[in-house]
């Protein structure tokens, strides 16, 4: 073999080297698409809708299942659960819910699975490998936002019209408290270390923290956004780094992504994403956050380090949950 040949060959193989290296680094992003019956999926490398998946009526909360194997979205107005495989994307099976579901979250245990349904103040739970429900817990008027303690001894849902956020034991189905928070809240988010509560506002336009342990609230975030109204801020997805510190807040229709600081309770910086920003999604190394923004249907996809949003991806129309498998 020649010099030149030789090298050309080496050449080569270290590019289907790092061509395979960036692939297995490549992350599938699953975002629900409200207004389309779909969910696009992106990948985490290319930033760029590899494929689209059909369906039922009004696709809103998603999550992971089964080790990652499966995706689970709520088809709210189908008045059901959606299994796809997350490699093949193929549709594997329905899973029941109670009227209108809109957000799931698993056990950490892996099974099972709890769900908000909007239209009967209940809380389902589900067998996922069964597929059979196993009993309904009883909460406030237009439940929606589901939280899971890290040691999955106690799941959080808020209440919408209550205002509310309603602590129960993951085990019993018992009603441990009821905490008011401020009007509409959507999202209750634990902090990794499982000390805090977090949950947003849509109307109050704050994030309400509470003790987890004592079910106090202990603070609360307020945004203000040179040139936006204060109706228009409006706080639903809420994500927080691992390590804890930092705390990621969609806005809605002040297009903003807030950065606060956990210890301070502080906002370190607004991020400019698209039209009403609505849920956010983590990829499992934390290098990037992707947010769906409803009304210019699209999401924005920020660099978790530099705390820049570095790119727009379209999707379908209203794109409303986000999560991210490896």
């Amino acid at each position: 073999m020649t010099r030149n040949r030789q090298g050309l060959v080496f050449a080569l193989a270290a590019s289907m080297l790092a061509f395979t290296a960036s692939n297995a680094l490549a992350y599938k992003v699953f975002v629900s698409n409200e207004k389309e019956n779909t969910i696009s999926v992106i990948d985490s490398e290319t930033l760029a809708v590899v494929h689209t998946i059909k369906t039922g009526n009004r696709p809103r909360g998603i999550i992971l299942a089964n080790e990652g194997k499966w995706v689970i979205v709520c088809a709210s107005d189908d008045h059901k659960m959606q299994v796809f495989d997350t490699s093949t994307f193929e549709y594997v099976k329905d899973l029941p819910s109670g009227p209108d579901p809109e957000l799931p979250i698993l056990h950490t245990s892996g099974n099972p699975l709890y769900v908000s349904n909007e239209d009967d103040n209940l809380v389902t739970i589900v067998d996922i490998f069964k597929g059979t429900i196993i009993t309904d817990v009883p909460v406030g008027v237009e439940p929606e936002g589901m939280g899971m303690s890290p040691d999955g001894k106690v799941l959080v849902n808020t209440s919408e019209t209550t205002n509310m956020a309603h602590f129960i034991d993951a085990h019993t189905y018992k009603n441990l408290d009821n905490v008011l928070v401020d009007n509409r809240p959507r999202v209750a988010e634990f902090t990794p270390d499982g000390k805090q509560v977090w949950v947003s506002a849509e109307i109050g336009g704050t994030v309400t923290v509470i003790d987890a342990a004592t079910r106090k609230v202990v603070g609360k975030v307020n945004f203000e956004i040179q040139g936006i109204t204060k109706d228009a801020i409006q706080p639903v997805g809420v994500r927080i780094t691992k390590d804890s510190k930092k705390a990621f807040v969609a806005l809605g229709p002040a297009n903003r992504i807030a950065v606060v600081d956990t210890a301070t309770l502080k906002v370190e910086k607004y991020l400019l994403v698209g039209q009403r920003v609505w849920n956010l999604g983590f990829t499992p190394d934390e290098k990037l956050l992707f947010t769906t923004n409803g009304t210019s249907n699209d999401v924005s996809v920020i660099d978790v380090a530099s705390l820049k949003v570095t790119k727009s991806i379209k999707v379908g129309r209203y794109p409303w949950g986000v999560v991210v498998a490896p």
